[in-house]
């Protein structure tokens, strides 16, 4: 039993031990995995670099420098344009909350327009706390920093020694199956990077959209919105769903018509991209049900909170590979 099914046991004991330390060692689980991802989206430049003769090294140094400094310039926009933005979109709230108590045609249970003043103040008041809350930012920014400095170096190493990883790993298991792990670990690796650039694509093609369509109408806090609704994508289902109520209730304390438009512009805008773009962008690789994707959503976001929910579908992606690696493989030997 031990010799037949060797390779399908050690798979199903590496990668349990694997997902196991989100329970154990959370810190260390969410490094080797944002650095997984990070190498993933980067390494492709690295191996066009390679085709110019550049060494890998270097290739490698290049491309991650250039990815962090295109973040801090991102950063640096964000806190000069965004956050002074956001920071008046908070202030607006309580007035945004009475308007939208008194539309009329909504004509709403006074029960539930006390429940939607209650969720926008307390959205508000959730805001105000993250923002005064900066000492304490500042305090454990040692710690996050020191994760951040984890994650650079991780993804330099993948970056540069990627293959003779790889190699070792899959030198770990039997010689006759060694074959078949290539394939699992190929398999794993081509259907996350088409997730990750997918995922980036469609972020900044509906963030853009809701900022283009805010801006044409004359809506405020257009910055706003389209960055709800890009970081809003990265959570599938829900995601969309919170960014488009969001942004439609807030169009019909503007003006009651312009709130039915936006909704039927949110409603084409997530059917466009869930069954045009996202097919077209990731394609049948991941295939993952509604159902399980939700699952996978609330059961991240009980162990990881916020960036487990972030972290759901690349998980339930790795986890359907390997699932459909040892049934094939147990069907192949019965």
């Amino acid at each position: 039993m031990w010799s037949k099914h060797q390779t399908s046991i050690l798979v199903s004991l590496s990668f349990t031990i694997l997902f196991s330390m989100f329970w154990f060692v959370q810190p260390l689980a969410i490094v080797i995995f944002c650095s997984l991802l990070l190498t993933i989206l980067l390494n492709s430049i690295v191996d066009k670099l390679l085709t110019k003769k550049v060494p890998r090294i270097i290739a490698a140094i290049v491309t991650l420098f250039t990815f962090l400094a295109l973040v801090i310039w991102l950063l640096v926009t964000i806190s000069k344009t965004f956050i002074p933005t956001f920071s008046n979109f908070i202030a607006d709230i309580p007035s945004i909350a009475e308007s939208l108590k008194n539309i009329p045609l909504l004509n709403l249970p006074t029960t539930l327009t006390t429940q939607l003043e209650d969720a926008f103040k307390g959205f508000a008041s959730l805001s105000v706390t993250t923002l005064r809350s900066s000492l304490e930012i500042l305090i454990n920014i040692f710690s996050k920093a020191m994760d951040m400095i984890m994650v650079i170096f991780i993804t330099f190493y993948l970056l540069k020694d990627g293959k003779e990883i790889k190699e070792y790993l899959a030198n770990l298991f039997p010689q006759k199956d060694k074959a078949r792990i290539h394939k699992l670990f190929d398999t794993i690796i081509g259907a996350l990077i088409n997730y990750v650039r997918g995922q980036l694509a469609i972020c900044v093609i509906t963030g853009f959209l809701v900022f283009t369509y805010f801006t044409v109408c004359d809506l405020p806090y257009a910055s706003v919105f389209a960055v709800l609704s890009a970081i809003g994508e990265l959570i599938p289902v829900v995601g969309p769903t919170v960014a488009s109520l969001s942004g439609s209730l807030f169009a019909v304390t503007q003006l009651t018509s312009l709130g039915l438009q936006t909704l039927c512009f949110y409603i084409i805008l997530t059917q466009v991209n869930h069954n045009i773009v996202y097919p077209y962008l990731i394609g049948k690789s991941l295939n993952l049900h509604p159902i399980a994707i939700m699952l996978g959503i609330l059961f991240g976001g009980q162990i990881l909170g916020a960036l487990g929910m972030f972290l759901a579908v690349p998980r339930m992606v790795i986890i359907k590979i390997v699932l459909e690696d040892l049934f094939h493989n147990h069907s192949t030997t019965i």
